[in-house]
């Protein structure tokens, strides 16, 4: 019996294939922190780091871990038990231990920076690991074994190695041969569990199913349907494998999404290039790698495994007084949830939490200039620690680049003043910075994109494939009365599973500090005119509430009972005595229709509400929890947040879920079009005036045109 080659296994990884081709990884099967089988910082050859990273250094205190950073926390490891000076322990993610918040707001340019920490989730004998080092004493500060349920963030080698050991079952082999698949052609796909009860208790597994690539590198269309096997990632063995029979393969004819080896002819007309271009280059800076200065914006940047990318220490210029004024400390994405609507043996399990199961880091590719990021964009690398503590480089991992899309930023003209002829305009020219990843079938884009007038727009973009089933059936005059209940068919054999997702956003919003901030509920209602006192016979009426607790902010979107939302300091008024503030203005969204008690709902509680408030706390950053693989809901939002902590004049986050319901169509097939949900956050200070003092973008014409306009200069937006 033939076994599939490594190249086949590496294929695995939610379809990394440009992950494999950039850095040269050939994990072992009992891959260790000392096994010698780390990632090599290797680059293809059609990318190029734009940055030494080997001597880089840190220059502000919320700067990610350097390359060197990495390297000493893995040296300080060796020395510490259990299991890390023998091999036998792991590390799972790697990241900067932030400063306290206090000291950070503290800190100016110049300052000595704050003790540098690392904090280490990793995993030895079974036992989870949430350690801190300190690099500036070199020493481990703190080891807290098994603070919650579940184990730390997948790597890797987990996803390689539960191939592996799937692929060495004679058993499953032969069903997948008796489906007449080649095992050269196999792609193993190991996939999230989820967490359903006592007998999964104790076992960190994983449950592998197969794909075949054959005649398509677009293997996520071809599944083999009805089989699947579960691996003990403990014990490396196979202790179930469900097999319900065969289900007829889809075709791969149709699948092929790479644009140089279509051959089918092509029926549109050819759209010519696009390029906006700057003679003077882009009018944004970056300082020392991270800290973006654009307009009236500075903020921080930064690369991070698990959340993707974050945005800190954000601040807008006043348009009055010209000073910087505190916006918003920190913001990303703080937990990806995915459930399927399957509730059948071979798919009930599919319920993912993307962040905190694999992260949203190590999935990010890079960004490939003039398609993902337009010309003048400026790329940062993402730096991560591997399982074995060495550090990896994820080239061009965010972008930063100006946007203008033919938009308005504002505009009037005045015709009823005889004397003058007005007519203004201004071009709306955004600050954008982008992230994109891919978590297995699934593409995200990321984008936090900065406005003069002080809005932020954050949105989510989602693309790549369906994660789809196996059917018998090809074509719905077939299904009769036996329509799959869990989606429509949406090719040849192939069903889309409905699916939701919700992406949970951390907002630590600080309005002109940190310390005095609250949240304000602004709400319409409807109020009856008396009989006889005017002609309308209602009107609404706005009425403030202000939240004390954080129950009290626990918020269910309702197009029917209608609220602002509002991030005020009390504290801080403008001229006319209003308090400076932001208002979050919520997209189009989804509310999950999944009852509490489901097992995926346990821990996926953070979607229960579209906006939370709750009191800062710095280690309540990820909705999920902080260890979320086969977590059982016990450290989530909805868990910090039913403690009902006092929220009112306090320092609090903003959390706010983005959301949409999938229903897969034929038009998804075999690649899904980009769909996009987005929310704002609204200045409620007094930053008007920035819009204003943006100035027209001009040309000179020539004066037979001004004649027929009756202008002398003609605004070209």
């Amino acid at each position: 019996m033939a076994e599939p080659s490594l190249a086949r296994l590496s294929a695995l990884f939610f379809g990394f294939l440009l992950l494999l081709a950039t850095y040269s990884w050939v994990p072992g099967l009992h891959s260790g922190y000392l096994s010698g089988t780390g990632v090599r910082k290797t680059l293809g050859p059609d990318l190029k780091l734009r940055v030494d990273h080997s001597s880089a250094k840190p220059h502000h205190p919320l700067d990610p871990l350097t390359v060197q950073e990495i390297e000493r926390v893995r040296a300080i490891l060796l020395d510490h038990e259990p299991g890390f000076g023998s091999g036998s322990a792991t590390i799972h993610s790697m990241a900067l231990d932030e400063p306290d918040k206090k000291r950070v707001v503290k800190w100016k340019k110049g300052n000595r920076l704050p003790s540098r920490r690392a904090e280490v989730l990793a995993l030895s004998s079974g036992q989870s690991h949430v350690i801190i080092v300190d690099l500036d004493s070199g020493r481990v500060v703190s080891d807290v074994v098994n603070p919650t349920s579940g184990y730390p963030i997948l790597t890797m080698d987990d996803l390689i190695v539960a191939s592996q050991v799937a692929l060495k079952s004679i058993e499953f082999n032969r069903s997948v041969e008796a489906r007449g698949v080649k095992l050269s052609d196999l792609v193993a796909l190991p996939t999230f569990t989820g967490w359903f009860g006592p007998e999964e208790e104790g076992r960190r597994i994983l449950k592998v199913q197969c794909f075949t690539s054959q005649d398509t590198p677009n293997y996520f269309m071809r599944p083999i349907e009805g089989l699947y096997a579960t691996v003990d990632m403990d014990k490396l063995e196979v202790i179930k494998i469900v097999d319900k029979g065969m289900v007829p393969i889809p075709k791969a004819a149709g699948t092929e999404y790479r644009y140089n080896v279509q051959n089918k002819p092509v029926h549109m007309d050819r759209i010519n290039p696009i390029s906006i271009e700057q003679p003077e280059g882009p009018s944004f800076l970056v300082e020392d790698g991270h800290l973006v200065k654009w307009a009236n914006w500075v903020f921080h940047v930064k690369a991070d495994h698990r959340a993707g990318m974050i945005i800190s220490q954000a601040t807008v210029r006043d348009s009055e007084t010209g000073e910087p004024r505190s916006v918003m400390y920190k913001g990303f994405p703080s937990e990806l949830f995915v459930p399927y609507m399957d509730p059948g043996e071979l798919w009930y399990y599919k319920s993912y939490l993307d962040a905190g199961e694999i992260g949203l880091g190590p999935a990010a590719m890079p960004l490939v200039p003039l398609n993902d990021c337009p010309r003048n964009a400026y790329y940062i690398d993402g730096v991560f620690a591997s399982p074995d503590g060495k550090a990896i480089v994820q080239p061009n991992m965010i972008c930063l680049f100006e946007r203008y899309a033919g938009d308005v930023s504002w505009r009037h003209s005045e015709i009823l003043i005889p004397s003058a002829d007005i007519r203004e305009s201004r071009p709306k020219v955004t600050l954008v910075a982008r992230m994109a990843t891919s978590v297995g079938n699934y593409d995200y884009t990321f984008d936090w994109e900065f406005q003069t007038d002080g809005l932020i727009r954050v949105t989510v973009a989602a693309s790549g494939m369906l994660m789809v089933k196996g059917t018998p059936y090809e074509n719905v005059d077939d299904l009769g009365d036996k329509q799959d209940e869990s989606g429509p068919l949406i090719s040849e054999n192939v069903i889309g599973v409905v699916h939701d997702h919700f992406i949970t956003f951390h907002l630590d919003m600080d309005i002109d500090g940190p310390m005095n901030n609250s949240f304000v509920k602004v709400h319409l209602e409807k109020q009856r005119v008396p009989t006889g006192k005017s002609p309308r016979k209602s009107y609404l009426k706005v009425k403030k509430y202000v939240a004390k607790t954080e129950k009290d902010a626990q918020i269910k979107l309702s197009l029917y009972d209608p609220y602002e939302f509002h991030v005020v300091n009390p504290n801080r008024k403008s001229r006319l005595g209003n308090p400076a503030g932001y208002r979050i203005i919520p997209g189009g969204n989804a509310v999950s229709l999944l009852d509490h008690d489901d097992p995926p709902q346990i821990r996926g509680a953070f979607s229960n509400n579209q906006i939370w408030v709750t009191r800062y706390n710095r280690s309540e950053q990820f909705a999920g929890g902080v260890l979320v693989y086969q977590s059982h809901g016990d450290d989530t939002l909805q868990v910090w947040s039913d403690r009902d902590r006092s929220i009112e004049n306090n320092d609090i986050v903003l959390w706010y879920t983005l959301g949409f319901h999938h229903i897969p169509c034929q038009e998804d097939y075999p690649v899904m079009p980009t769909v996009a949900a987005s929310f704002e956050l609204k200045p409620l200070i007094s930053l008007n005036q920035s819009v204003i003092d943006c100035r027209p973008s001009l040309r000179k014409i020539y004066r037979s045109v001004d004649r027929l306009l009756h202008l002398d200069w003609f605004f070209l937006i």
